[in-house]
């Protein structure tokens, strides 16, 4: 079922994205589509949502491409319920999307977990995927405890109680999603501090005022962080475009080493450093992401 969304966004408006909704289950969830053609998913990161991909959709879809995006459950204009967030919840919702949508081999293109949601895809559900695009891919929902060095691995662990916590967790989010906060630290993630504007700041603000979204915060930084990477990988048989911004403090580039070695060995992957850009390359770079897109494309799907 599909209905046009009243309201959009400003950034919506500017870039001429035209939200509707699609009912998963009981869940409104949000989505655009532009163009024709070969079908790709865009797929936001943390905290972010359709509008994130605002510099990319019209240009993939004028190369030729139908272009989807999404706000995963939880995100943006989508729904949020008040339940167990994870990776597999959200790969049950790509994968309706898919089969009510699509129905037909897709590139699935993601930043940050979108990427590992997109190489989740590749990896899980082969059927639905013709290739991926990874930009500066989480290695997990969460930090792996294990995988963190003492004493930060007691002060995520810490962290992470106090989120649970229903006294002082709602005291802390309302702290985290203050405008201010918000762009300090799109400061610390984003290369190029000119594309941290006031509608990008807005963008991720507007979500964090819904009644249900401090307990959806403590649900998805309290999940399991997933499979890792290299073993989601080992299961990947479709060509693999790999982006990272180099300045990314996040993800940082020396964990992008088992991305590189698989472009050394298929021919049909690649990946590029992104220099100057962190995080979000897409939105730092576009230009020369979106170019990287489609000229890999053109050779692979």
């Amino acid at each position: 079922m599909t209905a046009s969304v009243p309201t959009a966004t400003p950034i919506a408006s500017q870039y001429a994205l035209e939200p509707q909704t699609w009912l998963w289950g009981d869940h409104q969830i949000c989505y655009t589509v532009q163009g024709e053609g070969q079908p790709l998913v865009l797929i936001h990161g943390f905290g972010a949502s359709i509008g994130h991909w605002r510099k990319n959709i019209s240009p993939l879809a004028k190369a030729g491409y139908q272009v989807y995006a999404l706000d995963l459950l939880g995100f943006g204009a989508s729904d949020k319920p008040v339940l167990d967030y994870s990776l597999d919840l959200w790969l049950e919702q790509l994968t309706a999307f898919w089969q009510e949508k699509i129905q037909q081999p897709t590139v699935w293109v993601g930043n940050s977990i979108g990427a590992l949601l997109a190489l989740m895809v590749m990896a899980q559900r082969p059927e639905l995927a013709i290739a991926g695009v990874l930009l500066n891919a989480a290695g997990g929902l969460n930090h792996r405890p294990e995988e963190l060095p003492f004493p930060l691995n007691v002060v995520m662990g810490s962290f992470t109680r106090l989120v649970a916590s229903p006294l002082v967790g709602p005291i802390l989010f309302n702290q985290v999603r203050r405008k201010a906060r918000i762009r300090q630290t799109l400061y610390q993630v984003y290369g190029d501090r000119q594309a941290v504007t006031d509608d990008l700041v807005a963008m991720l603000y507007e979500p964090s005022c819904h009644p249900n979204a401090a307990k959806v915060f403590a649900s998805i930084l309290t999940a399991p962080a997933g499979l890792p990477p290299h073993l989601l990988l080992e299961q990947v048989t479709q060509p693999l475009l790999v982006l990272w911004g180099e300045t990314d403090p996040w993800t940082p580039i020396r964990a992008a080493g088992l991305y590189q070695q698989r472009a050394t060995t298929d021919p049909r992957s690649a990946f590029h450093a992104l220099p100057g850009a962190g995080h979000c390359p897409h939105d730092e770079q576009p230009e020369t992401v979106n170019q990287y897109m489609i000229d890999w494309l053109a050779t692979v799907v």
